[in-house]
This record gives C-alpha cells, structure tokens and sequence, in this order.
C-alpha cells in the first residue's frame, strides 16, 4: 500500500450524490432501515476515471495494476450497506448509509481485496465508538483498517523481502494486512518474481561498478538503474515492497 493524494471531487457526487445522501438521511430519520444504492452515481464513468488516475491505475490496497486483471471495484471505505467487526460476526444494517456517494469514502480496489476479503469488514478499535447513523460523530472512530487516502500505509506495514508484516507489531498493521488479504500467496508470488528481477538488476550494477572498463556492461547497468529508478514511482506495481527493500538491496 502507497499514499493516495486525493484528486477533486467528480461533478457527479457533488451533484446527485449529496442530494441521495441526504434523502437517505431524511428517510432514516422518518424510520427507514433499508437503503437501496445507485450504482451509478458511486460506480458513474467519472468516478471510475478518477479513481483509476489518482491511484495510478492501481489497486488502493494492494498495489497490483487494475487493467491488468479486472476492471476495479468501486470500494466503500465504510461500507455503505452492512458492517462487521469480525469475520465470523453477522452483517449489521444499516450501514453507512449517509457516506455511498461521498467522495473521501471511495476507492477503486481489486475484486480479490474487495469480494474475497474485505467484503463488509470493517473493524474498530473501539467498536462502542462506532457511529450507527448520521447523527452519530463519526470522527471518534478509530479505524483499524488503513485509509490509504487519509493516512500513510508506509507508518504501519513493512516488507521483508516480499511478504508484508506490521512495523513493531502494531494493531492497524496487523489488522490492515488481516481484513484485505495484503500476505495471501498469490499476492506474495507476484511480489517475488517483481523483486526477483529487481535483485537481478542490482546484480549487474554491481558486476559493473567492479568491471567500469567494459562499455557494454555499463550500458546494461545504466538500463537497469533506470528500470529501479521507475519501479519505486507510485505509478509502479509493488512500489511499497521496492522501496523498502531497497537500502538492503544497495
């Protein structure tokens, strides 16, 4: 997982989006429990877009380029119809039902990350904070599940070689890597073979700083320091893994 600088908000949301959520909030409060979602309002080309260029064409959790293996989930940060603390909990409804349209809570996710694992997730660390309805102050949550649009993954998850784990063991770590399936071997497999090709590369800079007469071997190293400097940019696939492998690598 990599920072996410969020972009300007899509016409859309602010538009058709604000006055459904707030229609939602009226009918809450007038004793509605169950909420029907347009899917083209979160889900509208627009939002997509810019979901797609803020992150790079990646997934928000786990980094693996969306075009290549799907078209994206648009992913509810709070999920919008049903939440759970735990796995093994049942589905409480409503959900966040005043935040499907709002901007801060989307993102654009694999649909591993989103249908496989995180699902309805969406655990707290003090779950008696949880707010239940609009009324509620939604800022004492304390989230356990990273925002990557609103907080710095790279505090919280490290990579050794190519398998992620929580920095000093904390919670949001942990609980991060758990809920979105960050450490499942699919995911790990790629991650190597990327870092494979990137310990190669280092190899034959190293091989070239020891032979610094032979031209063709320093042409290769200058393609190679070139291939690196490209694989820690945001845009790259794994970026987080790259870049913390790579003062161990050097």
């Amino acid at each position: 997982m990599i920072f996410i600088q969020r972009s300007q908000e899509p016409a859309v949301l602010q538009n058709k989006g604000k006055a459904e959520q707030q229609a939602f909030c009226e009918a809450y409060d007038a004793g509605k429990r169950e909420f029907k979602f347009d899917s083209a309002i979160y889900g509208n080309p627009t939002v997509k877009t810019a979901l797609l260029k803020m992150q790079c064409d990646k997934c928000c959790f786990c980094e693996s380029k969306i075009s290549h293996i799907s078209y994206g989930d648009v992913e509810h940060y709070r999920p919008k119809g049903g939440y759970k603390q735990a796995e093994q909990d049942e589905l409480h409804a409503p959900g966040y039902y005043w935040l499907p349209y709002t901007w801060e809570n989307l993102l654009l996710s694999c649909t591993l990350c989103n249908q496989q694992f995180k699902k309805n997730l969406f655990p707290l660390l003090a779950p008696q904070e949880r707010a239940l309805n609009h009324h509620d102050d939604i800022t004492l949550e304390q989230p356990l599940l990273i925002n990557p649009s609103a907080t710095d993954p790279r505090q919280y998850i490290g990579f050794r070689q190519e398998i992620p784990y929580a920095i000093d063991g904390n919670i949001y770590g942990k609980a991060t890597i758990a809920v979105v399936g960050l450490d499942r071997e699919a995911l790990n497999e790629k991650r190597r073979s990327h870092l494979a090709l990137i310990n190669q590369l280092i190899a034959v800079i190293k091989l070239a700083n020891k032979q610094l007469e032979n031209t063709e071997l320093q042409s290769v190293a200058a393609q190679a320091k070139q291939i690196i400097a490209e694989a820690i940019l945001p845009t790259a696939e794994y970026s987080a893994m790259i870049n913390a492998q790579l003062p161990a690598l050097h």
